[in-house]
Protein backbone atom coordinates (compact mmCIF):
# COMPACT_ATOMS: atom_id res chain seq x y z
CA UNK A 1 0.00 0.00 0.00
CA UNK A 2 0.78 3.75 -0.68
CA UNK A 3 -0.02 6.04 1.48
CA UNK A 4 0.62 9.78 -0.29
CA UNK A 5 -0.83 13.35 -0.15
CA UNK A 6 0.18 13.65 -3.45
CA UNK A 7 -2.70 15.46 -4.77
CA UNK A 8 -3.79 18.75 -3.80
CA UNK A 9 -7.34 17.66 -2.50
CA UNK A 10 -9.35 14.82 -2.34
CA UNK A 11 -11.06 15.00 -5.30
CA UNK A 12 -7.63 15.01 -7.61
CA UNK A 13 -7.01 11.79 -5.37
CA UNK A 14 -10.75 10.22 -6.30
CA UNK A 15 -9.65 11.13 -9.98
CA UNK A 16 -6.79 9.50 -9.85
CA UNK A 17 -8.38 6.08 -8.34
CA UNK A 18 -10.92 5.84 -10.76
CA UNK A 19 -8.56 6.02 -13.71
CA UNK A 20 -6.81 3.16 -11.71
CA UNK A 21 -9.65 1.19 -12.07
CA UNK A 22 -10.94 1.75 -8.49
CA UNK A 23 -14.77 1.55 -9.56
CA UNK A 24 -16.46 0.35 -6.81
CA UNK A 25 -18.27 2.91 -4.36
CA UNK A 26 -17.63 0.94 -1.40
CA UNK A 27 -19.05 3.92 0.88
CA UNK A 28 -22.16 2.32 -0.99
CA UNK A 29 -21.43 -0.99 -1.50
CA UNK A 30 -19.66 -2.14 1.79
CA UNK A 31 -21.45 -5.88 2.12
CA UNK A 32 -18.22 -7.36 0.68
CA UNK A 33 -16.15 -5.52 2.84
CA UNK A 34 -18.33 -6.09 6.06
CA UNK A 35 -18.40 -10.07 5.32
CA UNK A 36 -14.47 -10.74 4.09
CA UNK A 37 -12.56 -8.30 5.56
CA UNK A 38 -9.40 -10.27 4.98
CA UNK A 39 -10.36 -10.86 1.77
CA UNK A 40 -9.45 -6.65 1.54
CA UNK A 41 -6.43 -4.53 1.31
CA UNK A 42 -5.16 -0.87 0.97
CA UNK A 43 -3.91 0.03 -2.18
CA UNK A 44 -3.40 4.13 -2.09
CA UNK A 45 -4.12 5.73 1.13
CA UNK A 46 -4.25 9.53 1.04
CA UNK A 47 -5.20 11.71 3.77
CA UNK A 48 -5.81 15.67 4.03
CA UNK A 49 -6.43 17.94 6.63
CA UNK A 50 -8.61 21.66 6.55
CA UNK A 51 -6.97 24.85 5.71
CA UNK A 52 -8.63 26.47 8.99
CA UNK A 53 -9.26 23.32 11.01
CA UNK A 54 -7.17 20.43 11.57
CA UNK A 55 -10.43 18.56 12.57
CA UNK A 56 -11.59 18.90 8.90
CA UNK A 57 -9.28 15.42 7.96
CA UNK A 58 -10.42 13.92 5.21
CA UNK A 59 -9.28 10.19 4.02
CA UNK A 60 -9.52 8.65 0.59
CA UNK A 61 -8.74 4.85 0.34
CA UNK A 62 -7.79 2.35 -2.77
CA UNK A 63 -9.28 -0.68 -1.73
CA UNK A 64 -9.15 -4.03 -3.58
CA UNK A 65 -10.09 -7.69 -2.88
CA UNK A 66 -7.14 -9.80 -3.34
CA UNK A 67 -8.88 -13.21 -4.10
CA UNK A 68 -11.14 -10.89 -7.34
CA UNK A 69 -9.15 -8.16 -8.13
CA UNK A 70 -12.16 -5.67 -7.47
CA UNK A 71 -11.16 -2.30 -7.00
CA UNK A 72 -12.67 0.21 -5.02
CA UNK A 73 -12.93 3.69 -3.19
CA UNK A 74 -13.66 3.97 0.26
CA UNK A 75 -13.82 7.94 1.64
CA UNK A 76 -13.94 8.98 5.17
CA UNK A 77 -14.20 12.36 6.82
CA UNK A 78 -12.27 12.13 10.54
CA UNK A 79 -12.07 8.20 11.34
CA UNK A 80 -13.38 9.21 14.79
CA UNK A 81 -17.22 10.06 13.16
CA UNK A 82 -17.20 6.51 11.61
CA UNK A 83 -19.43 4.33 13.59
CA UNK A 84 -19.18 0.24 14.40
CA UNK A 85 -18.44 -2.25 11.81
CA UNK A 86 -17.53 0.60 9.47
CA UNK A 87 -14.79 2.16 11.91
CA UNK A 88 -13.72 -1.15 12.55
CA UNK A 89 -13.16 -2.77 9.65
CA UNK A 90 -11.36 -0.13 7.86
CA UNK A 91 -9.35 0.65 11.28
CA UNK A 92 -8.23 -3.17 10.72
CA UNK A 93 -7.22 -2.88 7.17
CA UNK A 94 -5.32 0.27 8.24
CA UNK A 95 -3.51 -1.77 10.77
CA UNK A 96 -3.07 -4.68 8.11
CA UNK A 97 -1.29 -2.06 5.77
CA UNK A 98 1.01 -0.74 8.01
CA UNK A 99 2.79 -4.21 9.03
CA UNK A 100 3.43 -4.27 5.38
CA UNK A 101 4.92 -1.57 5.24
Amino acid sequence: MTTKNDYANAKEALDHLQAKGYTVDYNIEFDGLLAEAADYTIDYLYRYEGMSNPDDESSVYGIRNINTDEKGIFVAGNLSFLEGKKRDIILELEIKHRKQD
